[in-house]
């Protein structure tokens, strides 16, 4: 009885430290990374937006699925110098709280519209958006037409492209889902806080060299430290799971939203895109009768950190067109 008791009373007692390890670490690294911008209350929940810089139209980004508005860090300073310049991270992720609720596109597009209107930053706006955050934003515009005047997509998702998914596409995205599912129950006790601590230390290599692994690898490395704290909770993972569980319903609700009049629009494509991939960029490209298709030279996904001049560029491109517009000048046609 005293053997069993003892069996029983080491997993708990493991199980209760490494809860206690991970709540202290995670209190100090609140302390140690606080927060660039301002946490801002939406319902519930706060979310967190940083600003810089000043001008007319508001530039507004949004990030990819795994995303924080670290993603932006060398494109965003850059716009600053030329129009205020606003990233925000979507509930779950960065320094933005949670939210249990379902996690599709329409959802996130009135917290995004709520936090700029709590915040006191008002339209027009110029929105960008990276991958997932391309979807989002493409429903932003359709939403609220009134308040938008231009979008650059930064290597899109399409709605196509999950409206209908194949089996073992299914499949993987099933058993990447399982993985972030035990790597959230891992950061609760931990575990992934050892994880990143061996990695750093070489005892270990990522078993996983994902797209996005390699682009956190091109960041500043001053930045590297908060991000690889907000990696060992749990939220992220499990907010990534809430928004590929949706990823079907927001690709219905961005497919119904249809155009975008002649608002500026330049949609940009990572290097070597295949046939699929090329045609549907431009198939975005083609919701306003102002925008045209880019593909960058030298660029992964993540063309917002491969090559973020040519972000930067296609912003001011867009800026540049708003403002003749709003103006009262001829449309230029950027085709």
């Amino acid at each position: 009885m005293t053997l069993l008791l003892i069996v029983m009373t080491i997993p708990l007692s493991l199980a209760l430290g490494g809860l206690l390890f991970q709540a202290m670490a995670s209190a100090r690294d609140a302390w140690r990374f606080p927060p660039p911008g301002s946490l801002v209350d939406v319902g519930g929940h706060r979310l967190h937006i940083h600003c810089m810089g000043e001008g007319k139209p508001t530039v507004v980004f949004d990030s990819g699925l795994p995303g924080s508005l670290l993603s932006w860090c060398y494109v965003q300073p850059e716009v600053a110098k030329f129009a205020r310049a606003c990233s925000y991270d979507r509930a779950g992720l960065g320094w933005s709280e949670p939210r249990p609720t379902p996690r599709s596109s329409e959802q996130i597009v009135e917290e995004l519209h709520a936090l700029l209107a709590k915040a006191g930053i008002r339209p027009p706006y110029v929105l960008v958006g990276h991958s997932f955050g391309g979807m989002t934003v493409r429903l932003f515009a359709s939403k609220y037409p009134e308040e938008v005047v231009g979008m650059v997509l930064v290597d899109p998702l399409h709605p196509e492209e999950w409206e209908s998914i194949a089996r073992n596409e299914k499949e993987q995205i099933e058993a990447g889902m399982r993985l972030a599912r035990r790597v959230a129950w891992f950061a609760r006790f931990g575990l992934m806080r050892l994880y990143f601590y061996l990695i750093g230390a070489g005892v270990v290599k990522p078993r996983v060299r994902s797209a996005w692994i390699t682009s956190i690898e091109k960041m500043p490395h001053e930045l590297l430290p908060a991000l690889r704290a907000s990696w060992c909770r749990p939220q992220p993972y499990e907010t990534i799971i809430r928004q590929v569980e949706c990823l079907s319903q927001s690709a219905a609700q961005v497919a119904a939203a249809g155009g975008h009049g002649e608002i500026p629009l330049i949609v940009l494509s990572a290097s070597n895109p295949s046939q699929d991939r090329q045609r549907v960029q431009k198939i975005a490209a083609g919701l306003s009768a102002n925008g045209r298709h880019m593909v960058a030279s030298d660029s992964g996904h993540w063309i917002n950190i491969d090559q973020p001049a040519l972000v930067i560029e296609a912003i001011r491109e867009v800026i540049e067109l708003a403002r003749r517009r709003a103006s009262g000048e001829q449309p230029v046609h950027s085709r």
